[in-house]
């Protein structure tokens, strides 16, 4: 008797990291700086539908992970309702104090609130954090423990100068699923990519530690950026990391402010030029789909 043959993976893409914010019911401070006045306006699931047309690979949008932005879980138990009623959002990266005492009532409260089911992860923007080893505070861990014990990812968001820190999480924390958020912002910009570089590979070699392709625009410079720009960071983490362990992020409506939805994704679809099938998958739909336990597709 012979085996039937492996289902082929279902061609669709997911969207990895993308906000959304109701500035009418939940103000944003941080989108008062002076550089972020097209974006400071309320951005919707379908804003995202409108705006994300340009397919991948000839894969168009299925079904995505909204992130958190402020650090109030108010704004998480609103993007968990969200999911629940809006098929687009199929995961939410959410926030919690990891500091407090009450990380584990906290948590437990999110799970069995409106939507709960939907939150897969939690992030800090450790990149404003000027304290040089904040993962590495006893409360701090105390609270990734918490969420690992409940079954919860963590996105890992710092910049270049950070990047000891997310090293030594990877370290301590071997059963707690990471992910690098935008691939820990290189400086495109600047073309200073050497010590970023080693730091991904050191990072990388950590196998439960996946990294988000995505943000990369926005640390590009924003009005006169190619694919060639882009290229030599796609080099480091495709080599560094390989397709199982990427996934396609757009960072919308942040993207926005360097070209949006559509020029990013051309751009990927541009990189993806050479990669078998089965690592397009990966990177467009497998890699999400297991890190955040999205539908399985078949």
């Amino acid at each position: 008797m012979t085996s039937a043959p492996a289902p082929t993976p279902a061609p669709v893409l997911i969207d990895a990291h993308h906000h959304l914010w109701d500035l009418d019911r939940r103000p944003q401070p941080w989108l008062d700086d002076p550089g972020l006045t097209s974006i400071r306006r309320t951005f919707t699931p379908d804003d995202l539908r409108s705006t994300a047309t340009r397919p991948v690979a000839g894969r168009h949008l299925h079904g995505t992970v909204a992130v958190q932005c402020m650090p109030e879980v108010p704004e998480t138990e609103d993007l968990l309702a969200l999911a629940e009623r809006e098929p687009l959002i199929e995961a939410v990266v959410g926030w919690a104090d990891l500091t407090s005492p009450a990380i584990g009532e906290t948590l437990d409260r999110l799970l069995a609130g409106p939507g709960g089911t939907y939150l897969r992860s939690l992030r800090h923007l450790v990149q404003g954090e000027t304290e040089p080893a904040w993962l590495q505070r006893p409360d701090v861990e105390r609270g990734l423990a918490a969420a690992r014990d409940r079954g919860l990812s963590y996105d890992v968001l710092v910049r270049s100068h950070q990047f000891d820190q997310a090293i030594r999480l990877a370290e301590r924390f071997p059963d707690l699923p990471q992910v690098l958020n935008h691939a820990g912002k290189p400086d495109i910009a600047g073309r200073d990519l050497a010590k970023w570089r080693d730091q991904v590979r050191r990072l990388a070699a950590h196998e439960h530690v996946v990294c988000k392709l995505s943000g990369l625009i926005t640390e590009a410079d924003h009005d006169n950026w190619t694919t060639a720009d882009i290229r030599p960071v796609w080099d480091v983490l495709l080599t560094s990391f390989g397709p199982d362990r990427l996934m396609f992020g757009s960072d919308w409506p942040v993207a926005n402010l360097a070209g949006g939805w559509n020029r990013w994704a051309a751009t990927v679809d541009d990189l993806l030029t050479d990669c078998a099938e089965s690592e397009v998958h990966a990177l467009l739909a497998g890699t999400a789909t297991a890190f955040y336990r999205l539908p399985a597709r078949g």
